[in-house]
């Protein structure tokens, strides 16, 4: 509202509720209508105090709300890291587990390792014979003591896959070559038939699965020979891969 017509009103108040209005002379007139302006410029002034503090007010609020927005999502952000943090340490518990077992499995699995060749002195010519089966007497390394000297036999001593090798060497008078035999079957073999070219040689491998007690041993075919001497020409190799 205009403050004049706001004075005015308020002077036609005064008219009907101030006893002897219109009896005072015109200073007195002059100085009641002042004082009335500036009371209503103070009432003027008031209300917009009072709208500027309902606005700091409304600014405010709004400034809290979005705090209070913010704390929420990063307290959802905070919870996210929590759910995260706790699958990360159930699947590290998981792996320590899993690494304890293997360990514990490395430990408790047998080592099982033999390389071994024909001749420990000397030289030898072996075949055509009876006795097919061929006995390595250098041993370059038994661990576990599976392999047996005395026979030319390994014996596997726990269920599990196992790693062979052999080579063969001879000269062109006989066949050279030899067969990997597990338990009376044959799974490999070297051949090479007489030629010219002086000496011929060669190698194969497998893996095997053992049970315990498998035996594998090499042995000549019929009416072929190898040699060997200190150089290890004829050698038998394996080892435990894992067990099963």
């Amino acid at each position: 509202m205009d403050s004049k017509a706001l004075v005015l009103f308020t002077l036609l108040g005064f008219l009907f509720v101030e006893p002897g209005f219109g009896q005072r002379g015109d200073t007195d007139l002059s100085e009641w209508m002042k004082a009335q302006e500036k009371l209503i410029n103070t009432l003027q002034g008031n209300q917009k105090d009072v709208e500027r503090q309902q606005s700091d007010l409304l600014a405010l609020e709004a400034r809290l709300n979005a705090t209070v927005d913010e704390l929420e999502r990063q307290k959802d952000e905070m919870d996210k890291l929590k759910k995260e943090n706790q699958d990360l340490q159930t699947r590290l518990s998981a792996s320590g587990g899993e690494i304890d077992k293997l360990k514990r499995s490395s430990k408790a699995a047998p080592r099982v390792a033999f390389s071994v060749s024909l001749v420990n002195s000397g030289e030898i010519y072996q075949g055509p014979c009876t006795d097919k089966t061929l006995i390595f007497k250098r041993i370059f390394s038994n661990v576990g003591n599976a392999y047996n000297h005395n026979t030319g036999i390994f014996t596997a001593p726990v269920n599990g896959l196992y790693f062979f090798s052999f080579n063969t060497y001879g000269y062109n008078t006989h066949i050279v070559g030899a067969i990997l035999v597990k338990n009376a079957v044959r799974q490999i073999s070297t051949y090479d038939y007489p030629s010219t070219d002086g000496s011929d040689s060669g190698s194969n491998t497998a893996v095997l699965q053992l049970a315990a007690g498998d035996k594998v041993h090499v042995e000549l075919w019929d009416n072929s020979r190898v040699f060997d001497n200190m150089n290890g020409h004829t050698t038998f190799t394996g080892f435990l891969l894992f067990p099963l």
